[in-house]
């Protein structure tokens, strides 16, 4: 059974950092996409970031450029998100995504943007920034 397992959400003042982990067990995702995602009350789910299957290429939505970095250890099946100069609007549920079929010839941002490219979802992991 593939389990995608959040952690590292929690309550932290604006101007704050928090570093979200998904660790993926039942598989390896080492070929795979993998991405994070965020939904905030009475919004729809949008995209956040995500990396290639080798780590060397990242992408992000424009809202989070410049403060949100993702990494991934493949060795650990584990994602990283690093959140940082966090803002209220940054509150959210983050999930953390991974395809089932290989990425390695996913070409262009496209794909690693669009919730559909996932396959697998976590339960996700609250974030809320205060002011």
């Amino acid at each position: 059974q593939v389990q995608l397992v959040e952690s590292g959400g929690g309550l932290v003042q604006a101007g704050g950092s928090l570093r979200l982990s998904c660790a993926a067990s039942g598989r390896t995702f080492s070929n795979n996409a993998m991405g994070w995602f965020r939904q905030a009350p009475g919004k729809e789910r949008e995209f956040v970031a995500a990396i290639s299957w080798s780590g060397g290429n990242t992408y992000y939505a424009d809202s989070v450029k410049g403060r949100f970095t993702i990494s991934r250890d493949n060795a650990k099946n584990t994602v990283y998100l690093q959140i940082n100069s966090l803002k209220p609007d940054d509150t959210a549920v983050y999930y953390c995504a991974a395809a089932a079929a290989p990425s390695r010839y996913w070409s262009g941002s496209t794909l690693y943007g669009m919730a559909r490219s996932y396959d697998y979802w976590g339960q996700g992991t609250q974030v809320t920034v205060s002011s």
